[in-house]
């Protein structure tokens, strides 16, 4: 006898949200990414149809960064001492996004200026054809001042900037207004947070359509539990028809895996641990399949082959024999 399987019916859908823009849209972009519209719960393609399957974003810095695990640069090589070269390098990787983040000063100890913001940005525009997140240093002073500048210059690309939290969301927001850009808001792993922080974005009468959420998560064994819930009930609220959690979610997993001591150390630990490597790109790939279960629409890595990894789960996670 057949099982009916069970099945609910949401009156909330998620928002869709468009990064970068086409020749023809006013932008450079080769291709544009459309993330959200789910109607249902990640994967339960027996509900619902998901319209737009969960993407990677590649994280490049913006010079050869001295706080990464040796087993990243050791896997981009040459190209993470010049960010044009590390996009395309990323590019090649099949992801579908590249993060590059800025740092707070320069490989001679200076301050980052808006001038080499702006020159970098640009020249990792030209190397590759992905849409781009754009994220400052985590200063809330230097943030503003740079991602102006590099909103400004940027017109109409459709960048998203970040990152937006309660602290200094007002000059992000209106810069992105003013330059046809999107943003993404942070709230530390609250669901009542995360909305209020929507709220006083959309209070700026910034369009939520243009609009990411981040909200924040743990590694895998560092606190996941903790964030996966958070973002479990941030979807099930937008399911309801919660308008101001109806946003789609951004995570990053490449950078809460890659500083626990589990990837990032490889001497003076059990042997039971294995090999190092592989240790590293598996705290990871879990720590991202994990967030996809949760509802992340867009996973951030750091390692070449979690992102083929983490790739090849999304292909597997979407491929259904029919749906709803």
């Amino acid at each position: 006898m057949p099982i009916e399987v069970p099945k609910d019916t949401w009156p909330g859908q998620v928002r869709s949200v468009t990064l970068g823009a086409t020749a023809d849209q006013g932008g450079s972009r080769t291709s544009a990414v459309t993330v959200g519209g789910e109607k249902t719960l990640p994967f339960m393609h027996f509900e619902a149809e998901m319209p737009n399957a969960p993407v990677i974003a590649v994280e490049i810095k913006d010079r050869r960064p001295d706080d990464w695990s040796p087993l990243l640069l050791e896997a981009w090589g040459d190209s993470a001492n010049d960010p044009a070269a590390w996009a395309k390098a990323a590019g090649e990787t099949g992801c579908d996004l590249i993060q590059l983040s800025f740092s707070l000063t320069d490989t001679a100890g200076e301050t980052t200026t808006p001038e080499f913001a702006v020159s970098t940005v640009k020249a990792v525009l030209e190397s590759t054809g992905l849409p781009l997140l754009v994220f400052g240093p985590g200063q809330v002073e230097l943030d503003n001042e740079l991602l102006v500048a590099i909103a400004e210059a940027t017109k109409g690309e459709r960048l998203v900037l970040g990152i937006c939290e309660d602290k200094n969301y007002r000059t992000i927001v209106a810069t992105a207004m003013a330059n046809d850009h999107l943003v993404v808001a942070r709230s530390p792993m609250d669901v009542n947070l995360a909305k209020q922080l929507n709220i006083l974005i959309s209070d700026m009468d910034f369009p939520l359509d243009r609009v990411l959420m981040d909200p924040t998560t743990g590694a895998l064994g560092y606190g996941i539990e903790y964030g996966y819930s958070a973002m479990e009930r941030l979807r099930l609220a937008a399911l309801q028809g919660d308008n101001m959690t109806q946003l789609p979610m951004l995570v990053t997993p490449g950078y809460e895996a890659w500083k626990t001591k589990e990837a990032k150390v490889g001497e003076g630990v059990p042997e039971t641990w294995g090999n190092w490597e592989e240790r590293g790109i598996n705290w990871e790939t879990l720590t991202s399949i994990t967030l996809l279960e949760s509802g992340a629409d867009i996973v951030v890595l750091r390692h070449p082959e979690s992102i083929k990894r983490v790739k090849n789960a999304i292909e597997g996670l979407m491929a259904v024999p029919e749906t709803a």
